[in-house]
């Protein structure tokens, strides 16, 4: 009789291939995380509004996301269990983020928004969608969102500062649409911006694109022009992380590389360093022999065998004067 399964998570998985075992390494941890994609999918039953609401967030992570269409009657995050069909999904597809969309009497347009520690089920936050206007019915839709870019993001309300549901709202967003973490950004790399204002336990989401105008000066004009999509969202159910999971999810790991001291750099001479060596006692340093020092003794060595083949005896050595 076989014995007792291990659950999915547990499982060592084991490469077969060398192109399963470079997929297995890129999913290994690493100092710098690579963009986190989002994992897009329908629940039991969506209307039309979720599903255009879902095709917007699709545009605006084109590239870093994964979007299933079919049903999935059994995608209930909220409920015991219910999170089991998406961390199984987050597994396959390598996703760190989610959007389920979702529709029924209770809660009509409703779109769960959350996030993945280790294929786990970290925190999320449910809305309801109370207007949606979608990119295709702007004017501006022409400069939509390219690969690659960054949005340029603004929260508006003190509610991101004080209510902590929406302090998870904005750390959320933030996770969604930031892209690829850089150290620098080009100005002209710009191309549209992200705003979200809240009122009443509401986020009003807006975005815009932008365009540089000449201006006379080395500093251009800028000008904003409404590109959707534009979302109305309500919030309703919250569920925050536990708080030892938060603390490992966001601990930091500590780098190899130490600190140098008494290191500058000069324009000239490049690196420039100091280097400290303590006092050296000439008495006692072990010093380097020389040539001459070796023949003298290796004569003085056989000038002894010599004296004891002939049998004489050789006077010792007198002490040295002082």
């Amino acid at each position: 009789m076989a014995g007792p399964q291990l659950p999915p998570q547990t499982k060592l998985v084991k490469p077969k291939t060398k192109r399963g075992k470079r997929a297995l390494e890129k999913r290994e941890p690493k100092l710098v995380e690579d963009t986190k994609k989002a994992l897009l999918l329908h629940g039991g039953k969506v209307s039309q509004v979720v599903q255009d609401a879902l095709g917007s967030i699709n545009k605006l992570k084109q590239g870093e996301c994964v979007r299933y269409t079919r049903r999935n009657d059994d995608a209930r995050p909220f409920e015991a269990g219910g999170e089991a069909r998406l961390e199984h999904f987050a597994r396959k597809s390598d996703c760190s983020l989610f959007a389920l969309a979702n529709h029924s009497k209770k809660r009509p347009h409703n779109i769960v928004l959350g996030r993945f520690y280790n294929h786990q089920l970290l925190d999320m936050l449910e809305f309801g969608i109370e207007q949606h206007k979608s990119i295709a019915a702007f004017r501006a839709a022409a400069s939509a969102v390219q690969v690659g870019n960054k949005p340029c993001m603004a929260f508006a309300g003190d509610g991101f500062t004080q209510v902590p549901e929406l302090k998870l709202a904005k750390s959320l967003l933030i996770d969604f649409f930031r892209g690829q973490q850089v150290a620098s950004v080009n100005l002209k790399g710009f191309k549209h911006v992200i705003l979200v204002a809240t009122l009443d336990r509401r986020l009003h989401l807006r975005q815009y694109a932008i365009s540089l105008k000449r201006s006379g000066t080395k500093v251009p004009r800028v000008e904003l022009e409404e590109m959707g999509p534009r979302l109305e969202l309500s919030l309703r159910r919250v569920q925050a992380a536990a708080p030892d999971v938060e603390s490992l999810a966001m601990k930091q790991p500590k780098t190899s590389k130490k600190k140098e001291k008494n290191v500058s750099t000069d324009l000239l001479e490049g690196k420039v360093a100091r280097v400290y060596v303590p006092q050296q006692n000439l008495d006692t340093i072990a010093l380097r022999k020389t040539k001459g020092s070796k023949r003298e003794r290796r004569s003085s060595k056989l000038e002894e065998v010599a004296a004891a083949a002939a049998g004489v005896e050789r006077p010792a050595k007198q002490a040295r004067s002082s």
